[in-house]
């Protein structure tokens, strides 16, 4: 199976030219406890976007979504994927950028957020290679407050996007607080993926209380009932996310649903957890 960082830097494509976004900022905000935009990361139906970019769009609208995220843009150009977004009444408040983007490339990535209408550029994994270390980890704390200066400089907020890996200990010290206390709170934020972070048994609403301002987005990726804790549609599993968005500390600005492996089409499984969180009151 075809990982992230490899998806990412195949499906990436470098667009010229930098235009000034003017449109107008949209945000998942709780209305009266529920949530009045709910956002898709296309990571789920990246096999389908790979085939059919505009068609996949449009059908992820076509469910009722308002919000993407995007793994990268299938060799699109900024202007082209800024015309089909607004074709389908579609706003794209994020996207993921590959560690070696981040670290060597992130002028670029801006240049491309401005024109398609990203707010925020998430560094979405670390191979295993990178993170062996309490030091890889100070290393990638370096990298992300220059990421992330960069980005306030041009109006954007840069952020990490976690997997279960960050919650491993090194003498006695989660990764991931590690990564926290180094970093800028105002220059680096979180994305919390609320599976990966329940699949490293923690809680999710502890892990925000302890690092306070950090958390503005969410992935909401549900986990299953079975010995293997896989994903499954949002509301088929044990992740209470009423609670979670009633108690959240942020503001959470975005949710994104997100499953990386599904049963069936992925539209299915992204209409089915659309279908549970519309309603959802909390």
């Amino acid at each position: 199976m075809i990982n992230r960082r490899r998806f990412l830097n195949q499906a990436a494509c470098g667009a010229a030219g930098a235009l000034a976004f003017a449109g107008m900022e949209s945000r998942a905000a709780n209305v009266a406890g529920r949530l009045s935009r709910i956002g898709v990361q296309l990571y789920t139906v990246r096999a389908e976007m790979a085939k059919d970019f505009e068609g996949s769009l449009k059908r992820v609208a076509e469910i009722g979504y308002k919000e993407v995220e995007f793994a990268g843009y299938f060799n699109r150009s900024a202007k082209d994927v800024r015309a089909i977004l607004d074709r389908y009444g579609l706003t794209a408040p994020s996207a993921h950028v590959p560690l070696k983007d981040v670290q060597t490339n992130i002028d670029q990535a801006i240049e491309t957020a401005k024109i398609i209408g990203h707010q925020f550029l998430i560094c979405p994994y670390l191979e295993e290679k990178d993170r062996k270390s309490l030091d890889d980890y100070k290393r990638h704390a370096e990298a992300f407050n220059k990421a992330g200066a960069a980005c306030g400089k041009a109006g954007l907020q840069f952020g990490y996007h976690n997997h279960d890996f960050e919650f491993k200990s090194f003498d006695g010290k989660l990764a991931f607080d590690q990564l926290l206390a180094d970093t800028d709170k105002k220059l680096v934020k979180v994305e919390l993926d609320l599976y990966w972070v329940s699949k490293a048994k923690q809680d999710p609403l502890a892990f925000m209380a302890r690092h306070p301002g950090r958390f503005v987005l969410f992935h909401v990726k549900d986990m299953d009932k079975t010995e293997k804790a896989g994903m499954t549609e949002v509301g088929n599993g044990v992740i209470d996310f009423k609670t979670i968005f009633a108690k959240s500390k942020g503001p959470i600005k975005h949710y994104f649903v997100e499953q990386d492996i599904c049963p069936g089409s992925p539209f299915d499984s992204l209409k089915t957890s659309f279908e549970y969180l519309k309603p959802l009151e909390f």
